[in-house]
């Protein structure tokens, strides 16, 4: 296939791509491409697909011709609950789930060899995570906050806002490929990361009087904005049977969400954090292979995300929504561990299998949790497994299973400022299941 017909498979792939709904190691995805995803994320030094732009990009030149693409079903379910308020006559007690529980997640890569030492692909991968919908059917009418927003009978949600609770973020990244063997065992690589991001939330009228711009707070409809950044790569095979590998990526500046100017630090910011990750495959036997990375995102660097909650809830708010020291979700830096075995059963058989484990970034304290009822990312521990059948004509057909075992994180809820108090809890579990089709040119 020629190259020009691969960056057409990319294009649209990325136009198929809307729905996006990750929420593993932060808002993170464990993993990129279906055979990582079946060794819990740890592919920075393997080379067995085209998903080098999300992972490492140095590994696409050992990789050879191949187009690889793919679905994954992601269901996450989320819940969060307040107990133990006594203001307002504790009517904002209450214990509700995200209605959203299932999401189409597409993949693709594609890596063309120039010649021995050089290769030139794209891959196609996103990120998201906040995608919730809390329809609160025990909301109390006439309780909310807002009146004047609302109309009077409105039932107020578990933020106290009007009616349904929810926000739907999504990150798609296209990320062409250059990769070049240094040496016929070591290689560098690069990819320019060409990002689109898409946001809204609904909900959220009791905050508009914090706000800097209280018309941009909150039911404003989907905003997007763009930016571009790099990730950088190394790969180097010390032995027959060792292989080392690390990539690193700046953080990314995007646009402003214009319409949630109000909202997000520093007028709609919302940059995609520094990232970087390093990685080891061990060839145990000539079958068996162990990968192990370790990945850090580094969310403190971005403001929106890592802004403490009760900045901006004070009368007159000293850091009003939407200013540079405004509230946002006080996310802590993350490290996500992978470990990965890969099992070679037969000739036309491998088998996968993974852990990984990441702290979850959010805290449990009055600056954190109240928030983050609209992005519970509490997970920590996944279980995956996976499995690759080799077809005829060099193709394959891959599987992966992810479970995100149950976690939650109770804190002292920030509502306490507002006179309403009480312990509020975030709980999360996640189960995946994808396929992917791929094969060799």
């Amino acid at each position: 296939m020629k190259l020009k017909n691969g960056i057409k498979l990319a294009v649209v792939a990325a136009c198929c791509a809307p729905a996006f709904a990750f929420a593993t190691n932060g808002y993170f995805s464990h993993g990129y491409g279906m055979k990582a995803k079946g060794m819990a994320g740890a592919a920075t030094a393997t080379a067995e697909d085209a998903f080098g732009g999300a992972v490492n990009p140095a590994k696409m030149v050992f990789v050879g011709n191949r187009i690889d693409f793919g679905a994954e079903l992601f269901s996450p379910r989320r819940s969060v609950s307040r107990q133990g308020s006594a203001g307002f006559g504790g009517i904002y007690n209450d214990s509700v789930d995200s209605d959203s529980h299932y999401f189409i997640i597409p993949e693709f890569g594609y890596n063309k060899m120039i010649n021995p030492n050089l290769s030139l692909g794209v891959t196609v991968y996103g990120n998201g995570g906040m995608n919730t919908d809390f329809n609160d059917d025990n909301g109390v009418a006439g309780s909310n906050f807002n009146p004047a927003l609302c109309g009077a009978a409105a039932p107020a949600n578990i933020l106290f806002g009007c009616g349904r609770l929810g926000v739907d973020m999504m990150q798609l990244i296209v990320a062409p490929t250059l990769a070049y063997k240094l040496s016929p065992n070591h290689s560098v690589g690069v990819s320019p990361l060409l990002a689109y991001q898409r946001f809204k939330v609904d909900g959220l009228q009791a905050f508009t009087g914090f706000s800097s711009s209280a018309a941009d707070v909150t039911d404003k409809g989907y905003d997007s904005s763009t930016g571009w950044g790099v990730r950088i790569g190394w790969m180097g095979k010390i032995s027959n049977t060792v292989t080392l590998g690390a990539a690193y990526a700046p953080k990314m500046r995007m646009g402003k969400f214009d319409k949630y100017r109000g909202l997000f630090a520093e007028q709609g910011g919302f940059d995609i954090p520094e990232n970087y990750n390093v990685g080891i495959a061990v060839k145990a036997t000539p079958r068996v292979t162990v990968a192990f990375d370790i990945q850090q995102i580094n969310y403190s660097d971005v403001k929106s995300i890592a802004n403490g909650v009760t900045n901006s809830l004070s009368a007159p708010p000293a850091n009003p929504l939407g200013s540079a020291n405004g509230s946002g979700f006080n996310w802590r830096d993350q490290t996500a561990f992978k470990l990965g075995l890969e099992h070679e059963y037969s000739k036309n058989l491998t088998l996968r299998a993974g852990y990984n484990y990441g702290r979850s970034p959010v805290r449990d304290d009055i600056d954190s949790v109240t928030f983050n009822i609209i992005a519970p990312g509490v997970v920590e521990r996944h279980l995956t497994l996976g499995a690759t059948w080799i077809l005829q004509n060099k193709s394959e057909l891959t599987v992966s299973y992810m479970h995100a075992f149950s976690n939650s994180v109770t804190g002292p809820s920030a509502s306490a400022l507002l006179g309403v108090g009480g312990t509020e809890t975030l709980k999360m579990y996640q189960n995946s299941l994808g396929i992917a089709y791929g094969w060799k040119m």
